[in-house]
């Protein structure tokens, strides 16, 4: 029979609540310089947003992009970005919205297949208008405001007001950093980034849950036992399984990352970083944050269920 595969060995007693004051301090710095970069540099919208010309092209043979972007470069049409599409033939051209009208669009797209001739085979053209890019940016923000509305119900309706808030706060400080890195590095804002952050906010609520129906159980069991030392032990029961579920998502990300090519690159890097910083975040911040609320116990009698340390069953029935 083989071992269960462990990261964080089982029994940990880390202290995570105890260096809450770090962690705390460590967040409010990310998150105040997450602010400052969203004002300072701004996000670098995608066309999806600002609107512009895509054209999807095929070569003859494997896609000489240095070449490619030279050609275009030279053709005064402004931000020109050349990329991989899928197949090494395969490559897609975003050219940034041309000032004036249709006409000027159209100008645009042909000075492009002047420039590229016969030799590649034009697969697609799209037109995103600033207005259609001005209405996907607002349903874009709805839809966020409206995930994380929905999540504060859930969780509130599910526990206590008390876990919602600080639900609430983990997963804002998850969706800012992940802006402020946007911000940072300048990596294109697109529609599958927002995706990506919805997707973030699913998994991080997750993360958090699962801790928090730790912490509950836990009530009924330690009655006499202080708040911070009954959330430190929750945290550390869950520590394994945390850890497990975000390591083998990582690995399936890192791949995407390094081998999905770069339309689905800016994808897995909100992933990846959604990944760690929701693991931080359901560790060091929603938990912790709970001292400073005084969550109710409950009125169940002391059930008894063992002394910590001891393996048990989480609230899906899984071993932790």
């Amino acid at each position: 029979m083989f071992k269960p595969l462990r990261i964080v060995p089982h029994g940990t007693n880390f202290p995570f609540v105890a260096n809450r004051v770090k962690a705390f301090v460590f967040s409010a710095i990310l998150m105040l310089a997450s602010i400052g970069l969203l004002f300072v540099n701004g996000l670098n919208f995608g066309i999806d947003f600002r609107g512009g010309i895509l054209m999807e092209v095929q070569t003859e043979g494997p896609a000489d992009i240095p070449a490619l972007r030279s050609q275009l470069g030279g053709l005064d049409l402004g931000d020109v970005a050349i990329q991989e599409f899928g197949g090494e033939r395969e490559v897609l051209i975003r050219i940034q919205r041309q000032d004036g009208t249709e006409q000027e669009q159209l100008v645009a797209v042909e000075a492009v297949k002047a420039a590229l001739g016969d030799k590649v085979d034009y697969r697609r053209t799209e037109f995103v208008g600033p207005t259609v890019g001005a209405e996907l940016i607002e349903a874009g923000m709805l839809a966020m405001l409206g995930a994380l509305g929905a999540i504060l119900i859930y969780i509130w309706f599910r526990f206590e007001w008390q876990f919602g808030v600080c639900a609430l706060i983990a997963l804002s400080h998850d969706v800012l950093s992940t802006f402020g890195l946007f911000a940072l590095n300048g990596h294109e804002f697109n529609l599958p980034t927002v995706a990506a952050i919805l997707t973030i906010a699913g998994y991080s609520i997750n993360d958090t849950v699962v801790v928090f129906d730790r912490v509950r159980e836990n009530f009924r069991k330690y009655k006499k036992m202080s708040l911070a030392e009954l959330f430190n032990l929750s945290i550390n029961e869950t520590l394994s399984r945390t850890t497990m579920t975000s390591f083998t998502t990582l690995l399936a990300l890192l791949a995407i990352y390094f081998f999905g090519g770069a339309v689905l690159a800016d994808f897995a890097l909100a992933m990846i970083w959604g990944i760690v910083i929701g693991t931080y975040s359901s560790i060091f911040v929603a938990v912790p944050l709970l001292l400073y609320l005084q969550p109710r116990r409950g009125d169940e009698e002391d059930e008894d269920l063992g002394a910590p340390g001891t393996v048990s069953q989480g609230a899906d029935g899984q071993k932790d």
